[in-house]
């Protein structure tokens, strides 16, 4: 998309002849005569760039500088003037100009000064774009099939400008695909904006997305630009998009579709060309039979599906993964980087992982902070894996299961059953049906055992 510059000079041949430079290297131009029209069309327009003569009537291009400032800080201002002297650079400097040049205008001059202002507007907003992002792992770590068919999918799909739905329960790493989709596309060097959906109240998502206008509502003080604007040219990233109220996806869908929004408060149309991203932990065609989620914008954006396998069907990559977590969290922390028992591996594997990646993650932060020596074994970690990896209830010796010295099957059988359901009960945190679909049996056939083997659960 084309950059708009504004120039701002009250003598039409300078106007003219900025234009046809401008034009020449390709820029979209917009000309103002005086600091009025000019503040307005900034207003209305929002230019890249403002090419801003000092005498001007009426308002001088100093106080137009300083309302620029104060209200459009982002958008960078090249001071021009025939008159200029070394107390008025730095006034204008001192002002907020990014340079000050003088006329008559050099070409080569001129176009260096805008290149480099506009290179720099482009760092800052994803500098912005970067503060604003949470931290996380930079890279899809796994080896096993699960992920190489993952990663396959994404090599194919990221040099694309098609749209992808990722879906995955939480924890699982669905941002990092977004964020690994947009780095190997054609708008690597353009900003990947993400916008969580489920995060915003539904009375501000649109002021979040499409930007506001000075005075649009309570609070709104000066313009804003919103997620689609500042992703132009590269990735809209939008997480848990199931999340979203259905008056805001009908407008998501009118906008999606056609690149272009006014801002709230504002009747100026904005063109914009991004591309779309989504991802959910939800099942959409569920809440479309509930009414919940429109069917034609799932439609428009599930162009490819893209599946994130949860962590216990890619138990294979655990060991790789808490390794990857345990050198992060030394650097972080300061301290040696400390290993994993093979015991207690076994024992991670054994274990359902119901938060996923992130319970992994936030599980091997604690055992680094925690663990005293320099091997994390068994006795550090929480009670359910060291259930697990003493394959359920202990003996006296701590070494065999009870269960194989019952003098009969039926009495093995309670056993092992009742350690086996207290362990996946306290996984899902007493919630009987999740833990009833994970096992794989009726939540009535779970709740019969519950009572039969006198199992203690907490509230659901």
């Amino acid at each position: 998309m084309k950059k708009r510059i504004l120039i701002v000079d009250d003598e039409p041949p300078i106007r003219e002849a900025v234009s046809d430079i401008l034009e020449d290297e390709g820029y979209e131009h917009i000309e103002a005569s005086d600091g009025e029209t000019a503040l307005e069309l900034v207003s209305n327009s929002l230019p890249d760039l403002v090419l801003l003569d000092i005498w001007l009537p009426g308002m001088d291009g100093l106080e137009v500088l300083k309302h620029m400032r104060e209200e459009w800080p982002f958008i960078p201002v090249v001071v021009m003037s025939g008159h200029g002297t070394i107390e008025t650079a730095v006034k204008a400097t001192k002002l907020g100009a990014y340079d000050f040049i003088e006329k008559p205008l050099s070409y080569e001059q001129l176009i260096l000064t805008i290149q480099n202002a506009l290179r720099l507007k482009d760092l800052q907003e994803q500098n912005v774009l970067l503060r604003e992002k949470t931290g996380g792992e930079k890279e899809l770590i796994g080896e096993g099939p699960a992920m190489q068919r993952l990663k396959e999918q994404i090599r194919l799909i990221a040099p694309t400008d098609a749209w992808v739905l990722i879906q995955g329960e939480n924890g699982t790493g669905k941002e990092l695909v977004a964020q690994t989709i947009h780095r190997l596309s054609k708008r690597a060097d353009k900003p990947l904006v993400e916008v969580n959906c489920a995060a915003i109240p539904d009375e501000l998502i649109e002021s979040e997305l499409f930007g506001h206008e000075k005075g649009a509502f309570t609070g709104a003080t000066s313009m804003k630009r919103g997620k689609f604007d500042l992703a132009n040219g590269g990735t809209l990233f939008l997480d848990e998009i199931g999340d979203m109220s259905l008056k805001t996806q009908a407008k998501i869908l009118r906008i999606i579709q056609e690149q272009r929004f006014e801002r709230v408060g504002g009747s100026k149309t904005i063109a914009v060309d991004v591309r779309i991203l989504a991802a959910t932990n939800k099942d959409l065609e569920e809440e479309i039979k509930a009414g919940r989620f429109r069917e034609d914008l799932y439609f428009r954006l599930n162009v490819i599906p893209v599946v994130v396998p949860p962590l216990r069907e890619r138990k294979e990559d655990i060991g790789l993964l808490a390794t990857h977590f345990l050198e992060e969290y030394a650097t972080r922390i300061g301290c040696g980087i400390k290993r994993l028992s093979p015991e207690v591996i076994e024992a991670l594997k054994g274990y359902s992982w119901p938060g996923n990646v992130r319970e992994l993650k936030n599980l091997i932060e604690r055992l680094v902070i925690l663990s005293r020596g320099e091997t994390i074994t068994v006795e550090d970690l929480p009670p359910p894996f060291r259930t697990i990896s003493a394959a359920g209830a202990q003996g006296p010796r701590g070494t065999v299961p009870r269960w194989l010295d019952c003098p009969n099957f039926k009495e093995a059988k309670a056993l092992f059953e009742k350690a086996y359901l207290e362990r996946k009960l306290k996984e899902f945190g007493g919630n009987v049906k999740r833990t009833a679909e994970a096992i794989g049996i009726a939540p009535r056939h779970l709740h019969r055992k519950i009572k039969d083997l006198s199992i203690t659960v907490g509230e659901e």
